[in-house]
């Protein structure tokens, strides 16, 4: 699978009173290559039902299905996984997920973070936030010079995150980024059909770049 693209990532507050799925498919309709499950919450059986109902909607539209930080969730379920700093040893799951699955790694705003991720047998690696985000504000910010480097320095898919919106997206894309993660600039809609349309909007930015 070509890691480029709109990277959707699902916002369990966002998308609570049933709109998971199908704004989830609106996202892939309009054309989003990978989708991330990120639910912090405790609801183990909750939570495996709607990764299968999301890894079912992922295979029709031929994306991928990333899981947040459960690996145990993404080796049973057979798709990929995406680990922060702080959620383990992505070589760990590499071993555990075998030589195929995608496996992303949170490396902030620091090369040498993405630099040992790699050797630690990531997919891609994110770099973020860039602009002011409402899912983690206080994160540290990254700037455009460090994606102009890791581009020098890593021979991996660059994902951006953090902020990211359809006025801003096609910086990052110019400056190196492979995929752009977007949350509240997907998400944050009225409607499934406003979904679709954001989707499509950033999934045309990489059409041009």
């Amino acid at each position: 699978m070509k890691l480029r693209g709109l990277y959707a990532i699902t916002d369990s507050q966002l998308l609570a009173g049933g709109k998971l799925l199908p704004y989830a498919e609106a996202a892939l309709k309009g054309g989003a290559s990978l989708l991330q499950y990120r639910d912090k919450s405790s609801d183990e059986a909750r939570r495996l039902r709607q990764a299968e109902a999301l890894r079912e909607l992922c295979n029709r539209y031929g994306a991928g299905l990333i899981i947040n930080d459960d690996a145990e969730l993404a080796a049973r379920l057979g798709v990929g996984l995406h680990l922060g700093q702080s959620d383990g040893s992505l070589s760990a799951a590499r071993a555990l997920l075998g030589r195929q699955a995608i496996i992303g790694g949170t490396c902030h705003a620091q090369l040498e973070l993405a630099e040992a991720a790699t050797k630690e047998g990531v997919s891609y690696v994110a770099f973020g936030r860039f602009f002011d985000s409402h899912t983690k504000p206080g994160a540290p910010g990254a700037t455009l010079e460090l994606l102009d480097q890791a581009k020098r320095r890593i021979n991996l898919p660059i994902v951006a995150i953090g902020g990211v919106t359809l006025d801003n997206a096609a910086l990052l894309i110019a400056r190196g980024a492979s995929m752009v993660a977007v949350i509240h600039a997907l998400f944050g809609a009225d409607s499934a059909a406003e979904v679709e349309r954001r989707a499509r909007a950033f999934s045309a930015l990489f059409a041009t770049n």
